[in-house]
């Protein structure tokens, strides 16, 4: 096994991580599947409201191939399908029986199958949903073959969820969803060094090679690995596929079923005993957290993920995501002289705080960015946490200016917002850098359909 040392990043430690226990959580009297959680398609409804679906039940399709299929993650009734402006689905709302049904599906022999048949499986189950491919961060076109397959199976976001707690019992459905990936193309799993003696490995699959990354944050970036591994030329398609939806794979190949419950970190300084949960996708934000949070005189964030790439909290949990968080929002405080105290309680990545110089200390910070957008300065900032071989500053600039060109010298193919998270999190001028990268990948999409 061949390892990657990543130099460039920083670790940030918060406070609220999740300690290594798992609570059941009640099932939710609604749960949503909502649309935007799949970039790149347009979804074509194939439910009315009022009719029942089993777990496995297409709610919706890619309008462009309808081979892509959307299914609902538990059986019951479609309570109501949400669309907003200009009839834009928003979501599909379910009403869960209280005795769960999965759609029967035809199991066939996965170790014999080729590409093709693993591929109509895949899709009928709803399972390809969950891949995304680079370039531009998007659901997959299935008649695309790619050629590699990656899997990140850790994270180092802050209060992200550790990947060894949720696999932990379930080894071998993950190898099992591994060695299916591995019909369709090589498949890399991205490792680090504290996974190196556990259950988790070895994995001796044909057309499957494991490489350790040793670093700081965002050593745990899919798009970092596949930087270091097979770097994405234009004209190259990749997949990708979150550690623990390649459980869900691993499920259906053992017991025929597809099955959508997962293991999520629910964290925060915020949250009263930080802790994992067992869940479903899509299930209410309000179900996971009730009674959770602490008693506080103060207003609170819940997100959608972590604190660097997590959304604010809707009602419904994401598709992809593997931990929910609540920190303080911040809007309610009022500050002495503000910037000028000499501060030891935030994180200081300059060295303007004595906090810069107290190393392994965990911070609590609140959802202020502590300054208005500006202008951007060419620092060299971002590249101190950028590990790609890429120069992000000048990447953002010619997304900024809409330089297509110069996007593709660049490496835009190569990246997702998720890449930015750091460069963000230290950016002196303020920007929002995911969303300036997921809409020049948009942009750049349209320009080249």
């Amino acid at each position: 096994m061949k390892t990657y040392k990543i130099k460039k990043g920083l670790n940030i430690r918060l406070e609220g991580q999740a300690a290594p226990e798992i609570r059941d959580v009640k099932p939710a009297e609604e749960y949503a599947l909502v649309p935007d959680d799949f970039g790149g398609i347009v979804p074509k409804v194939r439910v009315k409201e009022g009719e029942q679906v089993l777990v496995g039940t297409p709610l919706f399709v890619d309008k462009a191939t309808e081979k892509i299929k959307f299914v609902s993650p538990v059986s019951g009734t479609v309570k109501c399908v949400e669309r907003g402006d200009r009839r834009k689905v928003l979501s599909i709302r379910i009403q869960p029986d209280s005795s769960q049904v999965v759609k029967t599906f035809e199991l066939p022999d996965l170790k014999q199958a080729n590409a093709e048949q693993v591929l109509e499986v895949l899709l009928e189950t709803g399972l390809f949903a969950f891949l995304r491919q680079r370039p531009y961060d998007v659901v997959p076109t299935p008649d695309v073959a790619p050629k590699a397959i990656f899997v990140s199976a850790f994270n180092l976001m802050p209060l992200a969820a550790d990947f060894n707690v949720v696999v932990k019992g379930q080894e071998e459905d993950f190898k099992a969803g591994i060695a299916v990936l591995a019909k369709i193309a090589k498949v890399h799993v991205g490792v680090n060094q504290e996974q190196l003696n556990t259950p988790l490995l070895p994995i001796n699959i044909d057309n499957v090679e494991v490489s350790g990354f040793d670093g700081p944050n965002p050593a745990g970036n899919v798009g970092v690995q596949i930087n270091q591994i097979d770097p994405v030329n234009k004209g190259e398609v990749v997949w990708t596929l979150g550690a623990e939806e390649v459980i869900f794979i691993g499920r259906y190949a053992r017991t025929g079923k597809p099955d959508f419950s997962r293991i999520i970190a629910v964290a925060g300084s915020e949250v009263e005993t930080p802790k994992y949960a067992r869940v479903k996708v899509g299930q209410s934000i309000k179900s996971i957290v009730e009674n959770q949070l602490k008693p506080a005189d103060h207003h609170v964030r819940v997100i959608d993920g972590n604190p660097l790439v997590g959304r604010k909290a809707g009602e419904f949990l994401g598709a992809h995501t593997t931990e929910v968080t609540a920190i303080p929002e911040g809007d309610d405080v009022n500050e002495v002289l503000g910037w000028i105290m000499p501060r030891t309680n935030e994180i200081s990545t300059h060295r303007s705080y004595f906090s810069a110089f107290m190393k392994g200390k965990a911070f609590n910070p609140d959802c202020r960015i502590k300054g208005g957008e500006r202008h951007m300065i060419m620092s060299a900032e971002y590249e101190r946490v950028f590990p790609m071989d890429i120069y992000p500053s000048y990447l953002i600039k010619a997304i900024i200016t809409g330089d297509i060109d110069r996007q593709e010298a660049l490496g835009i193919y190569e990246v997702a917002p998720e890449d930015f998270a750091l460069a963000e999190f230290i950016c002196s001028s303020k920007l929002e850098l995911q969303r300036i990268v997921r809409q020049g990948l948009d942009i750049l999409r349209k320009e080249n359909a």
